[in-house]
């Protein structure tokens, strides 16, 4: 009789620390909101009747060391009741295009292949990352944008270069990546 009274217990305990633990979750953010990226625009690819569609979304961000330069990117959003309760798992397919938007100006050294940006795309394990590279001999930027995941990474990948070019007449020196490389 009491091994019946531990067993329906623990299983009202086990709900209770599962509702917990997807509260937390559910409210954790791995980005603050500064480093938050602009959404431009959302188009739909996939009609769902009851629940929200899947899309292709189109975001900027500027790049936190590097002053003048800023990228898009595109990622796919899951639909369906997974990907509005934020559980689906998204895919790895994500486009990059860097461009130089105004006068160049690096904040501080930085090391090959640093994170510029870095979002999360599934509950646990998958993220997506765009790091930053000096081409010192070209004079350009390299940033590449890839997902990995915890257990085994993704080979999809998107490359964008961004040439350190004067910005006007009053932008006459330009500064050059690979002094600015660790």
């Amino acid at each position: 009789m009491a091994s019946k009274a531990i067993v329906k217990c623990d299983g009202k305990w086990t709900i209770l620390a599962l509702a917990v633990l997807a509260l937390t979750l559910w409210q954790a953010t791995p980005v603050s909101a500064a480093d938050e990226p602009d959404l431009i625009f959302r188009r739909s690819t996939v009609f769902k009747w009851v629940s929200p569609n899947d899309k292709l979304a189109t975001y900027g961000v500027d790049d936190p060391e590097v002053e003048g330069v800023a990228c898009h990117f595109t990622i796919p959003e899951k639909g369906g009741f997974k990907g509005w309760l934020g559980l689906a798992e998204e895919v790895s397919d994500i486009s990059l295009a860097c461009r130089q938007i105004g006068p160049i100006r690096f904040k501080d050294k930085m090391g090959q292949g640093d994170d510029m940006f870095r979002q999360r795309r599934s509950l646990f394990f998958k993220k997506m990352q765009i790091v930053r590279g000096c081409d010192a001999k070209r004079n350009v930027l390299v940033y590449m944008v890839y997902s990995d995941k915890l257990i085994e990474g993704s080979p999809k990948n998107s490359t964008s270069s961004v040439p350190i070019m004067p910005w006007g007449a009053a932008d006459a020196v330009v500064q050059k990546c690979g002094e600015f490389v660790q």
